[in-house]
């Protein structure tokens, strides 16, 4: 049997801090959402000045990129070199850049989702947050 590393609560807090951080470094009025490894939203903070719309694109993304196991914006790329038939693709509404997933001992143990500034912005913050945990 397999041992599985997992989110807890202290980690989720300490990644949405650092993104915070980040954001508010920046000057970028963001949502922050961060999934288990199953996509569940753990968090969703919405900071003062982020449009209402990013409270939804911000969980999409950390979504996509946890069951997808990558990166949002490898599905952004893919749509954007022309496979569009990737729209239909099930349950995956995040196909921006901006969802980056957490590896653990090169397990999938979760994921952020960042919206409301530009998507290499967004990832950006959102690597900062994982950073935080040092894995």
């Amino acid at each position: 049997m397999k041992t599985k590393s997992f989110l807890e609560l202290a980690d989720v807090k300490a990644i949405a801090a650092a993104a915070e951080e980040e954001a508010l470094k920046n000057g970028w009025a963001v949502t922050i959402a961060i999934v288990d490894d199953g996509g569940h939203l753990l968090w969703l903070q919405r900071l003062d000045g982020a449009a209402p719309i990013s409270a939804h694109i911000a969980p999409a993304k950390a979504n996509t990129a946890a069951v997808g196991r990558r990166e949002s914006k490898v599905y952004e790329d893919m749509i954007n070199g022309g496979r569009m038939s990737f729209l239909s693709a099930p349950d995956l509404k995040g196909l921006l850049e901006g969802g980056v997933p957490i590896l653990k001992d090169g397990q999938l143990i979760g994921a952020v989702g960042i919206s409301g500034v530009k998507s290499n912005e967004d990832a950006q913050i959102a690597r900062a947050g994982i950073a935080a945990l040092g894995v």
